[in-house]
């Protein structure tokens, strides 16, 4: 590998790079010094980044490269969003409350990575406390839009190619839409089978930590580990998928150009081999948008109650105006619109009976233009809600010169079995 340029490098996928570290073939120094190039380059205008420590890191690959495998993640540069703990990096959440933070210990995410031979290189940029009032972090294609969230740095750094593998987190369309935004797979286990413990919570019914890479592989590698689940790397499958083409009920809110992609990745599918049947979903489907977002907020007032008695001064007018929309759900409103989400999670039987993915756009279109908004979360809000593994596959780009990309969408708990097709699916919507 001594030949390679750095190009090449910081091209490499993170299963690539993998192998090859596992090899001997490549050294973790190597690659990180190439990945610390492509942050010289380009961090001045993607902005991904809000603590780096590149000579840390380097004593780190050093050490690996001198002694045993470590693990599956061995040698490989992570980004961490700035909402998971870390015991040698400020963790500040995207508020001024927490710039002088400095946890005694790893979010356990953080340390099973690193226990499975990751270097963390520094922590990405997130929204405040995850929500809706972005950082400084650009779109890696076009520094004028904006690049999703609120995991938008991780995204970002993916897609500028400064790392190979970033964590982030999901409570609304936190890890689908910046994935779509900036071209990257993104992926969203199943609710509930990686450890939140020292993430920064939001939302206890709807928070989920996932990840980005540049293939269905590279997320396979990543939230295998942290879910200690080695079997969602096999990328196995034993039979053509069945596809739901899922328009859903938000099919007005999608641009022409998202329309068009996900029917001509339906089209490429069904050509593959695939049995590609449309998919009506049941009533007690309608309300979720708005179900999720009664839930987020009545969550939220309650999770971010500190923040918002003792600093409301440092909390952004955004913000404070949508904990005011939690403040007034009460306890048996709450009850409520759990039971109207218990009752889509009951018809999901009804969904799936047919096909075993749904294909269904990952956002309404291109990132949008400007940098006061990270885009609207709305085709990712009912399936956050509902738990299910979710998967962002690049697909192509649209009239702005920027990318799209389809969502697909596996039962509850099916994690490895919806990777391993989305890997058949990305080996034939290849761009």
């Amino acid at each position: 590998m001594s030949g390679w340029h750095d190009d090449d490098l910081v091209r490499l996928s993170a299963s690539e790079a993998a192998r090859l570290l596992q090899q001997r073939s490549l050294s973790a120094e190597r690659l990180l010094q190439a990945c610390l190039q492509q942050i010289d380059q380009r961090e001045p205008q993607v902005l991904a980044w809000c603590a780096l420590n590149a000579e840390a890191a380097l004593a780190q690959a050093r050490a690996l490269d001198a002694g045993p495998i470590t693990g599956p993640l061995h040698g490989l540069p992570l980004a961490v969003k700035d909402l998971f703990d870390t015991q040698d990096f400020p963790s500040t959440y995207g508020s001024p409350i927490y710039n002088r933070q400095q946890p005694q210990a790893d979010a356990a995410a953080v340390a099973l990575c690193r226990q499975a031979g990751a270097i963390v290189l520094g922590k990405t940029v997130t929204t405040e406390f995850a929500t809706f009032t972005p950082g400084p972090t650009r779109n890696p294609h076009n520094p004028a839009h904006t690049p999703g969230g609120s995991s938008s740095g991780s995204a970002a750094a993916v897609g500028a190619q400064m790392v190979p593998l970033a964590l982030g987190t999901q409570t609304a369309a936190s890890i689908i839409r910046p994935a779509a935004y900036c071209g990257v797979v993104g992926f969203k286990p199943s609710f509930g089978l990686i450890p939140r413990a020292g993430v920064k919570s939001l939302s206890e019914s709807l928070d989920t930590i996932g990840g980005f890479g540049r293939s269905v592989a590279d997320v396979a590698l990543l939230t295998s580990v942290m879910a200690d689940a080695p079997h969602w790397r096999e990328l196995h499958v034993s039979s053509k998928p069945r596809i739901g083409l899922c328009r859903t009920p938000n099919w007005h809110a999608a641009a022409t150009s998202s329309r068009e992609t996900l029917q001509l990745a339906a089209e490429h599918l069904r050509q593959a081999g695939a049995e590609v049947v449309d998919i009506e979903l049941p009533a007690s489907f309608t309300p979720l948008v708005e179900v999720h977002d009664l839930i987020m907020w009545a969550e939220a007032f309650k999770a971010l109650a500190f923040e918002r008695l003792c600093h409301p001064q440092l909390l952004s007018d955004n913000l404070r105006q949508r904990l005011a929309i939690g403040e007034q759900i009460d306890f048996a409103q709450n009850r409520y619109n759990h039971a109207r989400l218990a009752e889509a999670r009951s018809d999901l039987s009804l969904v799936f009976a047919d096909c075993d993915l749904l294909l269904t756009p990952s956002a309404c279109g291109e990132a949008e233009a400007g940098l006061q908004r990270t885009g609207d979360p709305l085709f990712s809000r009912a399936w956050s809600a509902l738990g299910l593994p979710s998967l962002q596959l690049p697909t192509g780009v649209g009239p702005a010169g920027l990318p799209l990309g389809v969502q697909l969408i596996g039962p509850e708990g099916s994690d490895a079995q919806t990777l391993a097709l989305c890997h058949w699916a990305e080996q034939h919507l290849k761009q």
